[in-house]
């Protein structure tokens, strides 16, 4: 019997949602899309389809209580931890060998731990439909999203030949992946219909992925061999630790499936954001008469297309502005223009820069 696995990367920092995602409070803890945290989100998407059992859930390791206090029906067994952040490519890597370990024959689907996703039940039909050509084929499967508008946000996976299958899904070769494009270019990408958005979720068997990471990535691979002579022995996790001081941090994307031949995508016509940014809550929370998303106590007057976010005592009074995002969480104001939103990886780099300042981020 082949079983199916979730495996849910955990590991993001999720710094464009300062200040309310912190270190020690990433934006994976937060509601920031409903009365559930984003990781509890995730693993009740995939319920239906893949027991709690077979859920693993990897990231740092100092982030185990908060995901076992998240999702109280986890369990320590469910978690792997990282010691230190190395890129998707590891992350999944450590999970396939655990896997390969426990279930030669294991199938794994590849989840985020904080995207925003509906109706679920779509997005579960199109994981089984994969999972089926995952159990048969050493095939690597990932899921794309249709795009609903120019996005230069994503990245962008381009549709070959239709891959024939008696699934009902649409499954495609993959012609090419697109890094982020300019505005020119996701208009392009857009009216073509010939490319989807990358979304990070991927379908494929423990064994193929450890087959391709060998192919594309043999330092990385004959560490993750080494790692896994330990597993379950009294060496593991100093040997875990060797792992990640030594292997190169590189995305799955730029280790393997920009450079494997046995790629296919399944298009996926459903709403997914990877609610990357403040900007996001524009698509999915309800604005009023004025453009403005208010969360929290507030108070507005001839202010317009701006977002304030209050979860702290006391109301954000705004007079006469426009475009902004004003974020009050705990210690910490952030006030800044929509269009710059960008920049708030600098601004933390310039608040760690004070060494007094650093509790902060």
């Amino acid at each position: 019997m082949v079983l199916t696995y979730g495996v849910i990367l955990a590991g993001g920092s999720g710094k464009r949602f300062w200040p309310l995602s912190r270190i020690d409070n990433p934006k994976q803890f937060l509601k920031l899309t409903s009365d559930k945290t984003m990781l509890e989100e995730t693993v009740l998407r995939i319920k239906p389809l893949i027991s709690l059992d077979n859920i693993r859930v990897v990231a740092g390791e100092t982030m185990s209580e908060q995901i076992l206090s998240a999702a109280d029906y986890l369990e320590d067994k469910h978690i792997l931890t990282e010691p230190q952040g190395r890129n998707t490519c590891l992350a999944i890597g450590l999970a396939a060998v655990h896997l390969a370990k426990e279930d030669p024959n294991a199938v794994m689907v590849v989840l985020s731990a904080d995207h925003l996703i509906r109706p679920a039940e779509k997005l579960l039909k199109i994981i089984e439909d994969g999972c089926q050509i995952a159990k048969s084929k050493d095939m690597l499967i990932t899921i794309g999203i249709s795009p609903t508008r120019p996005e230069t946000a994503y990245g962008y996976v381009k549709l070959g030949e239709e891959y024939a299958t008696e699934l009902e899904s649409s499954v495609f070769h993959v012609a090419a992946f697109a890094e982020k494009p300019k505005a020119v270019v996701a208009q392009e990408y857009y009216y073509s219909r010939k490319y989807l958005w990358n979304s990070g979720m991927f379908v494929w068997s423990a064994q193929s992925i450890l087959d391709a990471i060998a192919g594309c990535q043999p330092e990385m691979s004959a560490l993750l061999l080494s790692y896994s002579k330990t597993i379950g022995t009294g060496k593991e996790t100093e040997a875990r630790r060797e792992l990640y001081e030594k292997a190169p941090s590189i995305s799955i994307d730029y280790a393997i499936l920009e450079v494997a031949t046995n790629v296919l995508a399944m298009k996926a016509d459903i709403v997914w954001d990877d609610v990357g940014s403040w900007n996001a809550l524009e698509r999915y929370k309800e604005m009023d008469g004025d453009n403005n998303v208010l969360i929290g106590e507030n108070v507005m007057l001839d202010t317009y297309e701006t977002t304030i976010y209050n979860d702290s005592d006391g109301i954000i009074a705004a007079l006469g502005i426009s475009d902004l995002v004003i974020v009050r969480s705990n210690d910490i104001t952030l006030v800044a223009h929509k269009s710059k939103l960008d920049g708030i990886k600098a601004l933390l780099n310039k608040i760690g820069e004070d060494e007094n300042k650093r509790r902060y981020l």
